[in-house]
């Protein structure tokens, strides 16, 4: 390694370790600068080391081992996912019981229940659980490892999540070989501050479910169509996300040319192929979660879920458009009205794009996803930052950049916090309105003006 990499990989390690260990979420000035500078350094980097993957792969696996030891600092959701875990090592069925049912009756059915209940604020304390049943699975490790230390816990949540980077980094550069695509590419998710900080940082778990999705992606171009539909479950039973892509895959499996028959898709064969792929998705989701299935679990799960189309809001975008026509009009909040409005269009799109796109090689369809999902967050009612992680590894195998600008303009949705210490979130309207005109402006050039490059067909 010559000077100026050593340099850049030893000053991003300086300011990892201040991101981890000496920031507060309401220093806004310390949190943004560190964020654009971090940004800066991994934008150099990629650019300079493309063509040394090794050297590339330790560094961003060195960034990742900084936060180990770190207690998350932009989100508390890692104590609910403690509480879950330690639930599931009672005997409980975490998706039955709030932790404010507990701590109100004065029982502590896990240890460290007050810290947890604390931590995690009265707003997710009140609320049943709505994490699947792999995401639970990964509470229940962490409350084997460490059912006495939130540390441990901690700890353990990291590696889990450093494993499932890793998984992602083999897969998607497997993936990115097969379509002939660079395969530094997988760095600007790979190395990627947003990425590191977001999910290895703060504990969000979308990076156990993006290994998932792109290793059933991998599986798929390789033809093993089953096992791809097994491990899309898996990814499903982390983030239910992935459930918006299944209509998606109709064009591929009936249009996708086969090397049996390179000159003419046999649509029978597709079709007979895409049944049994959706049937291996769904009973393999069903098993996962048939042993919480209940009459009261259902309520609970639907209840929980509802609430993120019409009673939470934050960072969004055309919603708060709309919002705001609403007032003019009516004079108060029309979420009740536009969270039910919103799941209808985004259907309306998704059915576009599966019947009137092609769709029918890997790029091709990778792509569909990316602008689907780009579309449900664009018209959804909360976007958190850490959503955007799998439009981030969806672009890797495309053309679209927008994603990883917008990977740089999220850290403005963290201003909300500036006067509050805990989940209350005091948005300033003008300041979101820089991060999404910033991400529209580019998506528009990218979708509808720039020049077209040279399709990949693989």
């Amino acid at each position: 390694m010559n000077k100026q990499p050593l340099l850049l990989v030893l000053l991003s390690i300086v300011l990892y370790w201040l991101f981890a260990y000496q920031l507060v979420r309401t220093d806004y000035v310390n949190l943004v600068g560190l964020y654009v500078a971090l940004f800066a350094l991994f934008y150099r980097l990629v650019s300079l080391l493309k063509n040394n993957i090794k050297l590339l792969t330790y560094v961003a696996f060195g960034f990742r081992a900084v936060f180990i030891l770190a207690i998350p600092n932009l989100s508390q959701d890692f104590y609910r996912f403690i509480w879950d875990g330690r639930m599931l090592f009672a005997g409980f069925n975490p998706y039955l019981f709030t932790p404010e049912s507990f701590i109100n009756s004065g029982v502590y059915p896990v240890a460290q229940a007050e810290a947890l209940y604390a931590g995690m604020g009265t707003l997710n304390g009140s609320h049943f659980t709505n994490y699947p049943p792999i995401n639970q699975l990964c509470f229940f490790i962490a409350s084997v490892f460490a059912g006495t230390s939130i540390l441990g816990s901690v700890v353990v949540f990291k590696l889990l999540i450093i494993a499932a980077d890793f998984g992602t980094f083999f897969y998607g550069s497997k993936l990115l070989k097969r379509l002939n695509i660079p395969q530094y590419t997988i760095f600007w998710y790979l190395l990627n501050p947003f990425i590191i900080i977001e999910l290895t940082g703060n504990l969000h778990f979308e990076g156990v479910m993006i290994c998932f999705l792109i290793w059933s992606l991998y599986l798929l171009h390789c033809g093993k169509w089953k096992w791809a539909g097994v491990v899309l479950a898996l990814s499903i039973s982390v983030k239910l996300i992935p459930l918006i892509f299944l209509p998606l895959f109709f064009k591929w499996f009936l249009l996708n040319k086969t090397k049996s028959n390179p000159e003419q898709p046999n649509l029978f064969t597709g079709l007979w192929k895409l049944i049994g792929f959706y049937s291996i998705v769904l009973l393999t989701t069903f098993l996962l979660f048939a042993g919480f299935i209940s009459n009261e679990f259902v309520n609970n799960y639907a209840k929980t879920v509802g609430l993120w189309f019409q009673n939470f809001e934050f960072n969004a975008s055309l919603y708060y458009i709309a919002r705001e026509i609403g007032y003019s009009f009516r004079g108060y909040n029309e979420i009740g009205i536009i969270g039910k409005v919103t799941p209808v269009l985004v259907v309306l799109f998704l059915l576009i794009i599966t019947f009137f796109r092609k769709n029918k090689t890997m790029v091709e369809l990778i792509s569909a996803m990316l602008l689907v999902l780009s579309f449900y967050f664009f018209t959804a009612t909360t976007v958190h930052p850490w959503y955007i992680a799998t439009l981030l590894i969806l672009s890797v195998f495309t053309k679209y950049k927008f994603p990883l600008v917008w990977s740089f303009v999220i850290i403005l949705s963290y201003l909300a916090y500036v006067n509050v210490d805990k989940a209350d979130k005091s948005e300033n309207l003008w300041v979101i309105a820089i991060e999404y005109i910033v991400v529209y402006a580019v998506f528009f050039w990218e979708v509808f003006f720039k020049k077209k490059a040279p399709k990949l067909e693989a």
